[in-house]
């Protein structure tokens, strides 16, 4: 491995730290000046330059949006913001999912999330590549690549993995390509590009805020959420996006659980907490349990009291969610097609298949499809509640649940991901398992990830997971680390990694 010292990038020390993109939009009252240097931003570094393949479209009506948001009071109002293009917004811009299937699929509709962001008064900049389908077409998907958008690039090392589904809205807030991105998780899709491109990601309690008008993978555990610089905007954007919809049966008690997650944010301290410390799945790069270590160093020297969990992940877990994704992928997303206006060329995962295979030079040049195959042929509803019965169990009451309440802590932390891999358009993705995020998607409970340091320059972040609704709780862990936190954190170099 090459010397960290070697590396051409800056760093920046000290607690309380925030992750300043390079190059950074100058913070203005004037909100149409700041969308404007954002477009420029865009031009320069994802349409050009470096190339980064972050963004699949700018919203042409931004700049209006813009000047209309000075009549707007609130934290949010002018801030622009880009999200993730498997949500569906009113502006003139499809809801593609990353596929050619749905390049047309303009519904002029708000999903309800995006509705509460316009009302916060919130720019909609544009929309963030994903991984095609949100990672859920193939086992050997490459994270970040769709046929709409081609290839995302971590900006911290261009030819690395900025990891998936979400990656587009991770690399472009690391990039500063907008002020905050709105992603989606069903497992990792919002923490593990958050980690991987440096910055914070939230992955709420899952019935927090709405699902309707996104393109679904799993109702059991699909759930938008922000990733933003700091925790301070995660926590704002939460104020706003969070609340029941009608549409969204899961939301139902949302109304019960949210609030002002900013509120008593800056007071927020580690000081007495029991953290729930989880070794067992640090991964095998010796330098990645050295920065967690110096993470945990942190807190203690905050006044946490960490206590070990000796945690280890079953197969049985990963075996039953992986029943349980593919029979609701092909139930949901068919429904969701089903409901989409206009003609669009497809209406069901049969539909799909049928269209990948007509369309394979462009659609299928890189990996298959055997995820959509196998979830068309994933019919048995028995066979379906049993898995997902006991998964929901293993995550959650055996899971979560178990070791809070057995080892007597506040929440559970670990690292949430490996330094970024290097992309391989010819193999494949190369996943690094890390973590314990999946406990908390299978649960549905809130799972954050924070900026801990670097390994070889290369944006490693640390997770925070609570019981379910305890949202704000776990945002507060958040922002109470990142104000002791000692590590330096890399600013994306926008070159290779080790040039």
């Amino acid at each position: 491995m090459r010397n960290l010292l070697l590396l051409p990038i800056v760093l920046i020390s000290g607690a309380c730290s925030v992750i300043p993109a390079v190059p950074r939009v100058e913070v203005s009252t004037n909100p149409a000046a700041q969308v404007s240097a954002y477009v420029q931003q865009i031009d320069t570094i994802d349409r050009a330059g470096p190339h980064l393949g972050a963004i699949i479209a700018v919203n042409p009506n931004a700049l209006r949006q813009a000047q209309e948001a000075g009549s707007i009071g609130g934290p949010l109002a002018g801030k622009a913001i880009l999200i993730k293009d498997n949500i569906e917004t009113a502006d003139p811009l499809p809801t593609t999912a990353g596929s050619l299937a749905l390049k047309d699929n303009i519904t002029g509709r708000d999903s309800p999330l995006v509705g509460r962001l316009r009302a916060a008064g919130v720019v909609i900049l544009g929309k963030t590549n994903l991984s095609e389908w949100a990672n859920m077409r193939s086992t050997r998907s490459i994270s970040g690549w769709s046929a709409v958008g081609g290839l995302t690039r971590n900006p911290h090392a261009i030819d690395r993995t900025a990891c998936g589904s979400s990656s587009g809205s991770g690399a472009a807030v690391a990039a500063g390509l907008a002020w905050a991105a709105i992603g989606t998780e069903t497992d990792g899709s919002i923490t593990c590009p958050a980690s991987m491109n440096g910055v914070v990601g939230f992955k709420p309690t899952v019935g927090m805020v709405s699902r309707s008008y996104i393109v679904p993978i799993s109702h059991s555990q699909d759930t938008p959420g922000p990733i933003t610089a700091s925790v301070a905007d995660a926590a704002m954007i939460m104020t706003a996006i969070a609340g029941t919809d009608p549409l969204d049966p899961a939301t139902a008690e949302a109304d019960a659980h949210k609030g002002d997650f900013s509120a008593g944010l800056g007071k927020a301290s580690l000081k007495g907490v029991k953290i729930g410390v989880i070794r067992r799945k640090s991964g095998a790069t010796p330098r990645l349990y050295d920065v967690y270590e110096r993470a945990l160093a942190d807190m203690r020297r905050a006044g946490a009291v960490l206590v070990d969990i000796p945690y280890v992940e079953s197969d049985e877990l990963n075996r039953d969610e992986g029943v349980t994704l593919l029979y609701e992928f092909r139930a949901d997303l068919g429904a969701y097609l089903r409901d989409l206006p206009g003609n669009p060329p497809v209406r069901s995962l049969a539909d799909l298949i049928a269209f990948n295979k007509a369309h394979a030079a462009e659609e299928m040049a890189l990996f298959g499809q055997d995820e959509f195959e196998a979830a068309e042929a994933a019919t048995d509803e028995a066979a379906y509640r049993k898995a997902r019965a006991n998964a929901l169990r293993l995550a959650g009451k055996d899971g979560i649940d178990r070791l809070l309440d057995k080892y007597d802590v506040a929440f559970l932390v670990a690292p949430t991901g490996a330094p970024a891999w290097t992309t391989d358009l010819v193999n494949g993705g190369h996943f690094v398992g890390v973590g314990a995020g999946t406990m908390a998607a299978v649960a549905g409970y809130p799972h954050l990830t924070v900026p801990m340091g670097a390994v070889d320059g290369l944006p490693v972040g640390l997770s925070f997971i609570g019981a379910k609704w305890q949202d704000k709780a776990i945002l507060e862990a958040g922002a109470a680390f990142e104000r002791v936190r000692s590590a330096a954190l890399p600013v994306p170099s926008l070159r290779r990694w080790g040039e």
